[in-house]
């Protein structure tokens, strides 16, 4: 299938792009490195009257270190987030995630702030923002606002995003003294959708347990310093919680059990860094 027919626009700003967003309202789309909303246009599952190009805008393509948080814009690529040499110390998590997203070529194109607003309970890059407690930037006519990412992934690629806001950022936190960290995910083969993926954040005081690929959008669970006598149980519980669903991938037993696998692996990945 082929697209509908739409208007392009290109803005040269942001504050433009917004401008353009406001006018078209529900029948506009953000394209940024168009990875996710391509295949949607495709399938007509989504007919805007206008798409609305960010990917040349300059003061959206950034990533900076802004001491607290690694802040990446709208038009950056994911390329240029998982190439910076100094990723690995910055947010280990993401480091750890980006070799599971799909393949060198989309992660060339896509952008960061495209997946967080896609919103595909699957993907990996909305999952370690839950995991990590990020935030994201959106931005309209009306001003800017700040949600957690607790609270901006909301169903199946349903977020608290309006439709006249853009994503202008998102903000992924640094790694802070005492934290470990650790992704595990599994899928079909390399680069396919993950048919479960976890993110692990450990410290002194507990545990961070995000999920993707088995509910409706990533969940996220805390615990306290558990024994390791505990754990099984409590992500056993978790798992039930996550209200998984048969599909043609994957029944909701092997998913439930893929939880109870990954979830310990990545907590105990993530305590033996500790130990060190």
């Amino acid at each position: 299938m082929k697209p509908q027919a739409f208007d392009y626009a290109r803005p040269d700003s942001a504050d433009e792009a917004v401008g353009l967003l406001a006018d078209g309202g529900d029948d506009a789309r953000i394209l940024a490195g168009g990875q996710s909303l391509m295949a949607v246009l495709n399938l007509r599952l989504a007919q805007p009257s206008v798409l609305i190009d960010i990917s040349r805008v300059p003061d959206l393509n950034y990533v900076k270190n802004d001491g607290k948080t690694l802040a990446i814009g709208a038009a950056a690529t994911q390329g240029m987030v998982e190439w910076r040499g100094e990723l690995a110390r910055e947010v280990p998590l993401l480091a750890q995630a980006f070799p599971h997203i799909s393949h060198f070529q989309i992660r060339n194109r896509g952008t960061v702030c495209g997946s967080i607003a896609h919103a595909d309970p699957s993907a990996e890059l909305p999952l370690a923002l839950l995991a990590l407690g990020g935030q994201v930037v959106l931005r309209s006519r009306r001003g800017r606002r700040v949600v957690e990412a607790d609270d901006f992934f909301q169903g199946m690629l349903m977020t608290a995003r309006a439709a006249d806001e853009l994503v202008e950022e998102v903000r992924y936190p640094l790694a802070r003294s005492g934290e470990r960290y650790a992704f595990e995910e599994f899928s079909g083969r390399h680069g396919d959708f993950a048919v479960c993926a976890v993110a692990a954040v450990v410290n002194q005081d507990g545990i961070r347990l995000a999920v993707g690929g088995v509910s409706d959008r990533p969940r996220l669970k805390r615990f306290g310093a558990l024994a390791a006598a505990d754990l099984d149980g409590a992500i056993n519980d978790f798992a039930w919680e996550l209200d998984a669903k048969d599909d043609h991938h994957a029944s909701a037993k092997f998913r439930r059990q893929l939880v109870r696998h990954l979830g310990r692996t990545a907590i105990e990945r993530a305590r033996a860094q500790e130990s060190k």
